[in-house]
């Protein structure tokens, strides 16, 4: 009877956990930040009183405030930046003598748009006989993204930057145009969208190159639906696999139908160095042939905990204030600009004793809780990642956390929810392509239709050994630059 008792009520608590998961996918707020209470803050200065000797007494007390009447404060507006282009219009008075002297103006300065123009570029190459010998010369044909289309490299660099970094999918921009008396099909917009990956297949796999022969990298993966032939009005889960070398500042999407370690362990298989993924097993125990080290991510098993404050805020905000002091560390060192031997120094004099203390905790703490309870699946996921979680410590260049290659996946995520799934699995790797060379030109402060626009006018020039060049971390270099981290 008392077993059946502590099923029924493990039961419960589980619901209850389930309940209160789902209230928070629904209704809560998304953001992980953590806020101690005002009482655990005040603890941290004085010393905590006993509840036992705190006397509680009932005292009424009455009084009149009088309300300070606020005054209206005026909008402020703000400033129109000074780059931008002026059209200058005077307006003169309807009624002015000829006698009458000018004594200074009123300047106002108003924000237009006008949509994006669209224009045809017409090139007039004249041929000339030369009558000693008879030839015909004219003028060389500048290098066209598509030879012998009728698309210039400033609309196939809109087209694309529309759609993978404004999520815009292709019918949308269709009706756009036609607003603009611009009539373009879908198998049009399409048949450019292959033509353009094709000219920038030779870059992208140089981006695969170069960012493999990072020493550091951070992994993860992102679910996209693909129409499959074989599966008749099913779409199939494939994954857009995300890697970020932080040091070359590369971002590297590569598309696989599955999420299976055969994945990583083919494009890792000559790797040597460390990589920092999520708790997904698939990494651990690649048979690859170099040698990598593994490191975890602090922001995933911060997750856990924050989803266990319902149901056991003791121990849970615990570690969440344990875990914020070690991010208040990164902060600082970030904000003192330091270098990678100095953020190693400091980690290990300020970082290390938290994370002993915490491990020591939760060592003690996971034979107290129920396994599958939700802070017993949080401490038993992080005791599980431990020796890789606070492995970062050990060199400067490691980050806390995975969330810089979180961030990277952020417009695949926006834009899944606009064109909902790819075409193809073909179609899902070529939007992989892009998304790697768009993602590698916002981490590096780069206008992707600027630097898109540049490659496609010179990518057919460009001699096949210095394709790094055009690489957006290389290519700001090139072009003299100079943009501030």
């Amino acid at each position: 009877m008392v077993k059946e008792h502590q099923k029924l009520q493990f039961d419960y608590q589980y619901l209850q956990q389930q309940l209160s998961e789902l209230k928070r996918m629904i209704f809560g707020s998304k953001s992980e930040r953590f806020v101690a209470s005002d009482i655990e803050q005040l603890d941290l200065f004085v010393e905590q009183l006993e509840i036992s000797d705190i006397k509680h007494e009932s005292i009424e007390i009455t009084y009149k405030r009088e309300k300070k009447a606020e005054e209206k404060q005026q909008p402020i507006r703000s400033s129109i930046p000074s780059h931008l282009p002026r059209i200058e219009e005077i307006i003169e008075p309807a009624e002015i003598s000829p006698n009458s002297k000018k004594i200074g103006e009123e300047v106002t300065e108003i924000l237009e748009y006008n949509p994006s123009s669209i224009f045809v570029r017409r090139i007039v190459r004249p041929k000339y006989i030369v009558q000693e010998d008879t030839k015909i010369v004219i003028g060389a044909l500048p290098s066209l993204p598509i030879p012998k289309g009728n698309a210039g490299a400033g609309l196939l660099s809109h087209i694309m930057v529309s759609k993978f970094v404004h999520h815009l999918p292709f019918y949308r921009q269709q009706q756009i145009f036609k607003s603009q008396h611009l009539d373009i099909s879908r198998a049009t917009l399409c048949n450019w969208f292959n033509a353009t990956t094709k000219l920038l297949e030779p870059l992208y796999d140089t981006l695969q190159k170069e960012l493999l022969q990072s020493n550091y990298l951070q992994i993860d993966e992102s679910p996209i639906g693909v129409q499959d032939t074989s599966k008749k009005g099913k779409l199939h889960m494939g994954y857009h696999w995300v890697h970020h070398a932080p040091l070359e500042r590369l971002v590297l999407f590569k598309y696989a139908p599955s999420r299976s370690k055969n994945v990583p362990e083919e494009l890792l298989q000559e790797y040597n160095g460390t990589i920092q993924t999520d708790g997904y097993s698939g990494y651990t125990n690649l048979n690859t042939k170099g040698t990598i080290t593994l490191l975890a991510c602090m922001a995933h098993a911060r997750r856990y905990f924050e989803k266990a404050l319902n149901e056991d805020a003791f121990r849970a905000s615990y570690v969440l204030e344990q875990i914020q002091k070690l991010y208040a560390i990164e902060r600082k060192a970030r904000k003192r600009e330091s270098s990678a031997e100095q953020r190693k120094r400091y980690r290990k004099s300020y970082a290390v004793p938290i994370l002993d203390s915490l491990e020591s905790w939760l060592k003690a703490q996971v034979l107290e809780v129920l396994p599958k309870s939700a802070i017993g699946k949080a401490i038993g996921y992080t005791l599980k990642l431990w020796d890789k979680l606070k492995r970062y410590t050990i060199d400067g260049r490691y980050e806390i956390d995975n969330n810089l290659v979180e961030n990277t996946i952020r417009p695949l995520a926006l834009g899944r929810k606009n064109y909902l799934f790819s075409g193809s699995h073909r179609a899902a790797q070529k939007a992989a392509m892009l998304y790697s060379l768009f993602a590698s030109c916002k981490i590096n402060n780069i206008d992707p239709y600027c630097w898109l626009k540049d490659v496609l006018e010179n990518i057919q020039e460009h001699k096949a050994n210095r394709l790094h060049e055009l690489l957006p971390n290389h290519w700001k270099i090139l072009k003299g630059i100079n943009v501030a981290d």
